[in-house]
């Protein structure tokens, strides 16, 4: 397939590391091991909040097969935990990565876990569950493609995930840091279905 244009996004960013990775040998099935890694985190960020001179409170879930782990704070003190947040997330994008690291080298392999700081990325797939919304509803009636600004796989598997919900397709053109979502009429639909499974939120992940 030509790696400029259609390929799916799923969150393969992440799922085609995980391929080449070496299992490590566990007990405790997954959600143990998810639960672990989520602790891991916690600490590295606690850790890292403490050097950096932040208050947060530290929430850790599950979600989609996936560790989650939100960094939290009291409205008056969300302004300064925001400075891990940075212009459209990049801070959060880099320590992201940071964080999975630090699990990677704790546990020896691969992890997809993803974080939150201030509930950016929640306000973000509220944000762009909405758009979808209104960009199927223009499709529907135009019976024309129609295309979305760029986003980070993140970005874009919300809304290929808000959109299949909504009973239609999408698929993912380009090449980063310009790749971008369509959005498809309804008789366009075919394989380039991108509704696709897990993210990486990629690299949800991201």
């Amino acid at each position: 397939m030509n790696g400029t244009t259609d390929a799916v996004e799923t969150g393969t960013d992440d799922a085609a590391v995980e391929e080449t990775t070496r299992p490590v040998q566990r007990t405790g099935g997954a959600a143990k091991r998810l639960e672990e890694e989520g602790d891991i985190a916690a600490d590295y960020l606690e850790e890292l909040l403490d050097i950096a001179d932040l208050d947060g409170d530290i929430d850790i879930d599950i979600e989609n097969g996936r560790a989650s782990v939100a960094v939290v704070a009291d409205q008056a003190g969300t302004p300064a935990l925001k400075r891990l947040v940075g212009q459209d997330g990049e801070v959060l994008e880099a320590l992201q990565e940071l964080t999975r690291l630090a699990v990677q080298a704790q546990t020896g392999d691969r992890t997809r876990l993803l974080l939150d700081v201030a509930g950016h990325r929640a306000a973000k797939r509220t944000a762009l569950e909405s758009l979808a919304q209104e960009v199927c509803e223009r499709v529907r009636v135009s019976g024309e493609p129609e295309h979305l600004e760029p986003m980070s796989a993140f970005e874009r598997k919300v809304v290929h995930d808000a959109v299949a919900v909504l009973g239609m397709t999408s698929e993912s053109e380009g090449q980063e840091p310009q790749r971008h979502v369509v959005v498809l009429p309804a008789a366009a639909g075919d394989a380039d279905d991108e509704s696709g499974a897990d993210d990486t939120e990629d690299s949800a992940a991201r």
